[in-house]
This record gives structure tokens, C-alpha cells and sequence, in this order.
């Protein structure tokens, strides 16, 4: 119990330190997802078991600084991309209750897992489905996101026949990107136009632990 409350406080002091408003209920839920996420961490490998940050700064607030390049609005359409242990669909489907969010992976125990915790934290807007991206069929979003699940070409490749006319790919990465980057947008004109353009914005600033690390955005 000490340990939730040390996290609580630590998650409710980063997110007020970059103006991100999260109600103290969300707050209580967050840490009680990286509980649940640790938990099943012992059984499935959904993370690193050699962290160097603890799983409230390096997981949940990592998901959660997003939001500082991005609105989710009501009734927003979100596809979580290789989502893993739910990672950063689960965090923002809390933070962010009346967006829906599809978490999507291809390894069936690691969905398991989302399944579970999905249903223990009592989340209503978010469904985790073991199925490949390559067999989504029929159905576009609004925004996808995606957490260092492959090269940023490849992403966009998947997000180019998945995206509303106005949609927008969401990654968090590591390490200098400007290969990837100059891959993505030479390639856009195979894949629909997009992207027409990639925005970069480093993180490291906000934490030591977030070194070397960007959101980057990629816009048709």
C-alpha cells in the first residue's frame, strides 16, 4: 500500500508539472494499472524486467505525455499497435474515458493479460483483440498509436490503409530517427500520401529517464 501511494504522489506531481489535468480518480486507476501491469509482468514478459525507472515514470507517464501534442476527443476512433501490456492504450483509455480504443497485438498471451487487466480496472472504452494489423479489415480510425513496435516506414505502411482521410500516426521512440524518418517520406507516395509530413518532439527535457526519447507524429 505504501508502495501505491508513493506512486500516486510521484505520478500527481510529474502531470502537474506539465499541466497535464488528470482527475484524482483517473490518477488512483493509473497507478493501479501499473500494479496490475508488474503483476502480470512475473508471468508474461509484457516489459523489461531490468528497468532502470520505475514502471509509474518510464510506462504510465511516458503514455500519458502524449497528451501534450495531442487532444483525444469524445467518440475518437484509436487503434493501439502492437500494444503489448497495453502500453499506451490502456493509460490514455483511463485518462481519456470517452475516446475508444481497439489495443491490438499478435502474440495471444500478452492480449490475454490486456484482457484482464482491461477488466479488473473496470474500463469500459477500451477492447484488446489478438489479431495481426495486417487482418483489420473494414474498420478506420481516427488515430493510431504505436510503441516501438517497428521502424517508423513500416508503421506508416500499416497506418496509411487504417487512417480517416484526416488521420494522424502517434510513436513513441528512441534513438536518432532520421533514417526511418527520411524512409517514411519517400516512400509516402506508394501508400496513399501518407505521411505528407512528420513532426518530431524530443521528451528528455521532462525526465532523465526519457533520454534520447521523441513522440513523433506523423500527419497525411
Amino acid at each position: 500500500m505504501e508502495r501505491l501511494n508513493d506512486n500516486l504522489l510521484t505520478l500527481k506531481k510529474l502531470c502537474a508539472e506539465q499541466a497535464i489535468e488528470i482527475d484524482p480518480l483517473m490518477l488512483q486507476k493509473l497507478v493501479r494499472y501499473g500494479d496490475c501491469l508488474e503483476q502480470w509482468n512475473r508471468k508474461i514478459n509484457l516489459i523489461s524486467r531490468k528497468e532502470d525507472a520505475p514502471v509509474i515514470i518510464k510506462h504510465i507517464f511516458h503514455a500519458l505525455l502524449i497528451t501534450l501534442f495531442h487532444s483525444f476527443r469524445k467518440g475518437e476512433q484509436v487503434l493501439d499497435l502492437g500494444t503489448g501490456g497495453g502500453l499506451p492504450g490502456i493509460p490514455l483509455a483511463i485518462a481519456f474515458p470517452e475516446t475508444q480504443f481497439l489495443l491490438v497485438d499478435a502474440t495471444g498471451k500478452k492480449i490475454t493479460a490486456c484482457q484482464e487487466m482491461i477488466k479488473e480496472l473496470g474500463i469500459r472504452n477500451a477492447v484488446a483483440m489478438h489479431i495481426r494489423v495486417e487482418e483489420l479489415k473494414g474498420v478506420m480510425f481516427d488515430t493510431v498509436l504505436s510503441r516501438q513496435v517497428a521502424s517508423l516506414d513500416k508503421l506508416c505502411v500499416y497506418a496509411s490503409k487504417l487512417l480517416k482521410p484526416k488521420g494522424i500516426l502517434i510513436c513513441l521512440k528512441g534513438g536518432n530517427l532520421d533514417t526511418e524518418i527520411t524512409k517514411a517520406l519517400t516512400s509516402s507516395k506508394k501508400h496513399n500520401g501518407f505521411p505528407s509530413s512528420i513532426e518530431q518532439h524530443p521528451i528528455h527535457e521532462i525526465s532523465p529517464f526519457f533520454s534520447e526519447k521523441q513522440i513523433v507524429i506523423a500527419c497525411r
